[in-house]
């Protein structure tokens, strides 16, 4: 496993890999890494024969009063995790200023209409940081294959559409959702909660499964604000949790739903904070699927 921190040296690796006829998968993270990111590596090693998991904590997808400078950072711990894992090729961690040469960026990737619900209205200017820094990921590291996970569903949806609206070649896989023993999706944020809190958040978890449970059962028509009323129920059994968003929404084109029919393709989704951190969890999911 190499540790490579130059754009250059990375189209370097990447194209000689590609001239060897190897398929290559990108895992692209934040570092601190987790249960979640471990998944991800194990789902790019069936996917390719040469994978390069990215560590770049990316300043332009946060906004002002966010948590860019508190964001954990180990890279040693990274590299050491990701050694034990096995089946890493290259870790690309370039610096802020080998990602953006140029200083604040003029020239952004955007994708529209996506990006106008759920996390969107509530961190503006997100997506299009995400959405430019993969795209020059994709340029850099070449892959046949970039792995996401589930939990960032909006993040997913968006990254497929991107990938396929400019013709990168490179396919955007999921991997479900990874979640502590009691129900907490895996986030490097869950480092940031008190004991209380953390004994509290596995509600956001109970919510989406009770989405799922109602949607995945109906036989017929229902109202979308019957989960949505559920989900908000179940969230307001945690006495800290103070949520953001609840929200049904089509799966492919993220746009609110007033009902929910069966074969539909729903996605469930919530942001709650627990004090100052903000957590995430979200469940696909077909209505009428039992």
């Amino acid at each position: 496993m190499q540790l490579i921190q130059t754009a250059e040296a990375m189209r370097d690796e990447a194209e000689a890999a590609r001239r060897k006829g190897r398929r290559l998968a990108l895992v692209p993270t934040m570092g601190a890494l987790h249960d979640g990111h471990r998944a991800l590596v194990r789902r790019a090693r069936k996917e390719a024969g040469h994978v390069t998991v990215s560590i770049f904590v990316n300043p332009t997808q946060f906004g002002p009063g966010e948590d860019l400078d508190t964001y954990p950072r180990d890279l040693d711990g990274d590299l050491d995790a990701l050694e034990t894992l096995g089946g890493v090729d290259a870790v690309f961690a370039p610096s802020a200023e080998e990602m953006y040469p140029l200083g604040a960026p003029q020239a952004w990737v955007e994708v529209e209409g996506l990006t106008d619900t759920l996390n969107g209205p509530h961190r503006p200017g997100h997506f299009r940081g995400v959405t430019t820094v993969v795209a020059k990921l994709f340029h850099l590291c070449r892959p046949h294959v970039g792995v996401f996970g589930e939990k960032d569903a909006q993040q997913l949806v968006i990254l497929r559409r991107m990938a396929r609206e400019l013709h990168f070649g490179t396919e955007v896989a999921g991997v479900p959702t990874q979640r502590e023993a009691d129900g907490l999706a895996c986030s490097s944020r869950n480092a940031y909660l008190s004991e209380e809190e953390r004994a509290q958040a596995p509600v956001l978890a109970e919510a989406v499964c009770a989405a799922h449970g109602l949607i995945a059962g109906a036989t017929e028509e229902q109202p979308a604000e019957t989960v949505v009323g559920r989900m908000r129920a179940i969230l307001g059994n945690a006495p800290l949790a103070e949520p953001q968003y609840v929200a049904v929404v089509g799966a492919r084109d993220l746009q609110p739903l007033d009902a929910i029919v069966p074969g539909q393709d729903v996605l469930a989704a919530t942001a709650v904070f627990f004090g100052d951190t903000r957590l995430i969890d979200n469940v696909f999911v077909t209505a009428g699927s039992g």
